[in-house]
Formats: C-alpha cells, sequence, structure tokens
C-alpha cells in the first residue's frame, strides 16, 4: 500500500513539474496576471463591489470558489485530526504516559486572561467584520478568535473550556461555517443567478447589486470566521487531550 502511495505521489510530482514549466516567470511584467487580471481588479474591483479592500474582494468575490474550498480543506482536517486521534483503546494507554498535569490555581494568569480575552474577541469579531475596509477577514478574524479559547484552556485547563463550549457545539461550527458559505452560494442559485454571484442577493436584502456585492462577501467571510475558529478549537481539543478531551493543557 506504502509503494502504491509512493508511486502515485511521485506521478503527481511529475505532472505538476511538468505542467509549471509553461508558467510565467516570477514577477514577470508580461504575464497575463499582470497585463490583465490585477489592473483590472484594481480599476473595477470598488465600483462592481462597493469594497475598498481589494483583496477581500479578489478572496471572496472574484476568486470565491477558491476561498470556499479553501473552508472545505480546513474543514477536512479538523475531521481527519478527530478520526485519527480517536484512538483505540491499546494506544490510548500508551498516550496516557505522555500527558501532561497542570496543578495550581495560577492566579496571575488567570487574572490576566480575563482581562485579555474579552478583548481579543471582540478585536476578532471587528477584524471579521471590518475586512472589506481595513488587512482583515474571515480568516484573520477566525484564527483570533480561537486564539482567545485556546488561551483560556492554557490559563485554566481543556475541562473548564470544554464546559463552556463543548465539542458538539464546536463540530456544529465547524460544519455550520462551510454550510453558511455555500448557503450563500445556493441563495444566489435559487435567484437566477451564478452560485455565489453576489447580486443575486438583491432582491432579498433590498440593495442594489452593487451593495449586494459587498453584502454577500461580508456573509461568506463570516462563514469563514466560523469555520477557522471552531477547527481551531477542535484541534486543540484533540491535540491537547490526545482524542479523550478528559484532561491535558
Amino acid at each position: 500500500m506504502k509503494r502504491l502511495t509512493l508511486v502515485i505521489l511521485a506521478i503527481c510530482a511529475v505532472i505538476m513539474l511538468a505542467a509549471a514549466v509553461d508558467l510565467p516567470d516570477w514577477a514577470d511584467p508580461a504575464s497575463p496576471a499582470s497585463t490583465h487580471l490585477s489592473p483590472d481588479f484594481l480599476e473595477q474591483g470598488y465600483g462592481e463591489t462597493a469594497t475598498p479592500n481589494i483583496v477581500t474582494v479578489v478572496l471572496a468575490d472574484y476568486r470565491s470558489y477558491d476561498t470556499m474550498f479553501e473552508a472545505v480543506v480546513v474543514f477536512a482536517a479538523a475531521l481527519i485530526v478527530l478520526v485519527v486521534l480517536r484512538h483505540t483503546p491499546r494506544k490510548r494507554r500508551k498516550m496516557l504516559q505522555h500527558r501532561p498535569v497542570r496543578e495550581g490555581r495560577d492566579t496571575v494568569l488567570r487574572g490576566a486572561a480575563q482581562l485579555i480575552i474579552p478583548v481579543m474577541q471582540i478585536f476578532a469579531l471587528y477584524v471579521v467584520g471590518h475586512g472589506h475596509y481595513s488587512p482583515g477577514g474571515g480568516f484573520q478574524g477566525g484564527v483570533i478568535f480561537g486564539a482567545s479559547f485556546i488561551l483560556l484552556a492554557l490559563c485554566y485547563n481543556l475541562k473548564f473550556t470544554i464546559e463552556r463550549f463543548r465539542e458538539q457545539a464546536v463540530l456544529v461550527c465547524v460544519a455550520g461555517g462551510v454550510l453558511l458559505y455555500a448557503g450563500v452560494g445556493a441563495v444566489c442559485l435559487a435567484m437566477g443567478w451564478n452560485f455565489l454571484g453576489y447580486a443575486g442577493l438583491a432582491g432579498i436584502l433590498g440593495v442594489g447589486e452593487v451593495m449586494a456585492r459587498s453584502h454577500g462577501i461580508l456573509a461568506v467571510e463570516v462563514g469563514v470566521g466560523i469555520t477557522v475558529f471552531s477547527v481551531m478549537m477542535s484541534l486543540y481539543y484533540d491535540l491537547a487531550s490526545g482524542g479523550d478531551l478528559d484532561e491535558g493543557l
């Protein structure tokens, strides 16, 4: 089985290297991306989407399919880690020997966490919601929000965090973010536009097509943010506890 996997990987590597020959040179000013795509995005991005941050426009509108499948990859990573670490009892006994044990109250850490975590979560919501106008968006805001929960677990303990944000809720959020993203696309499709053609939301939101694209970008960014922060939580729960969720950092 391993040999077959190596053969498949080698074939894929050869195909990718052969295809790379046709790519333009690095920073080639005569490449199609430099002569057509980038100038069009910069000149028409704001007029078509009412979104000043051209990076957000490209990620969540012009190449929204790609971004949606990036969220799906993150979702799949969480599922794979969950499946791998939900190991057999025999493997569990081996991993329990290496579990860290936290003792003491760590009053200073907990006090600092109580001050820092609310600020982190408010800033995370700002980064997601303000991604239209400044650097940020769903990926960045989701990471900050997820980091706030991990900090909570580090300063208190894993059980304390799981009691307040149970694994079932985490998994619902993992799938919910992706479904929100795909759901926006499905609504656009139902309104007679292309999948993720946000202008199709204009009739539902009661705004023009340009503003509908801006609102559509925000909706999918929220979906990405939910998926990213919940995947971080899921990964931390499993990796810190060896998959048992009963102890760990």
